[in-house]
């Protein structure tokens, strides 16, 4: 996987030193869950009580893609992240922590609805955290062209995709991770959505992309749930069958 150059690696080494080629697929994110599953283990329980009564926190992300967005912000470590579409907050709350854990990093989030002022935890947010509220496309200026991740999950139209590559894409440097939600609900992006937008314009460029998706790729999905088992990491945080995101890097 590709490093921000300018950025350190979790050896100390700069990233530019480290910027080898290396695509996200099967075995980058089996090495990632080795690599931090202690920390991803009590993430995961802390995760787990936001969703207990009486506050119960509506969670969009399924337990597979949540943790590859942990582990590629662990090994990444960013200093600026911008995640477009917040909801409730339960993604916020992955970003949030991983930040915490790797002890450095702002998050920049963006949505019309402000649900997740009131969600999220003050001891995840404090120091690390801007919200804006309002449509992205909307507050583009106001999108730091310095970030190092991206996170998108809000409208999932078509429209929405062309506007993100055509306006926001060019924005950032290239090589930083990049996390698209509601691709792979099918074994095929539907038509005229989103996910067919992103995926033509990354086969486009070449652009690899990987997802965990159980109804696209059922084998990549089991392998993991068969590391995860092997870590001690299989009771879920969140019952769910579809973790339809994709990851890539931007190129």
């Amino acid at each position: 996987m590709h490093q921000p150059i300018g950025h350190h690696t979790n050896d100390g080494q700069p990233a530019a030193d480290r910027l080898d080629g290396r695509s996200i697929d099967l075995d980058h994110i089996s090495r990632l869950y080795r690599t931090y599953a202690e920390d991803l283990d009590r993430a995961r329980e802390r995760q787990r009580t936001l969703l207990a009564p009486p506050t119960s926190m509506k969670a969009q992300l399924d337990d597979i893609e949540a943790e590859i967005t942990y582990l590629l912000l662990r090994e990444a470590r960013p200093e600026t992240v911008v995640e477009i579409g917040t909801f409730h907050g339960w993604s916020t709350t992955w970003i949030l922590r991983a930040l915490r854990d790797n002890g450095t990093g702002h998050l920049h989030s963006y949505d019309i609805v402000d649900h997740v002022v009131r969600e999220v935890p003050d001891t995840l947010s404090e120091g690390r955290w801007t919200f804006t509220q309002g449509d992205a496309r909307e507050n583009l200026e106001k999108i730091p062209t310095a970030a190092d991740f991206l996170f998108i999950d809000a409208a999932h139209s078509a429209g929405f995709a062309r506007w993100y590559i055509r306006e926001l894409f060019p924005r950032l440097r290239p090589g930083i991770p990049v996390c698209v939600h509601d691709v792979f609900h099918g074994r095929r992006a539907l038509p005229f959505t989103e996910g067919a937008v992103v995926l033509r314009w990354l086969a486009e460029r070449g652009n690899p992309c990987f997802t965990a998706s159980r109804a696209h790729a059922p084998e990549i999905h089991d392998r993991l749930k068969d590391v995860k088992r092997s870590l001690a990491l299989g009771h879920p945080v969140r019952e769910s069958t579809d973790n339809p995101m994709i990851f890539f890097d931007l190129r």
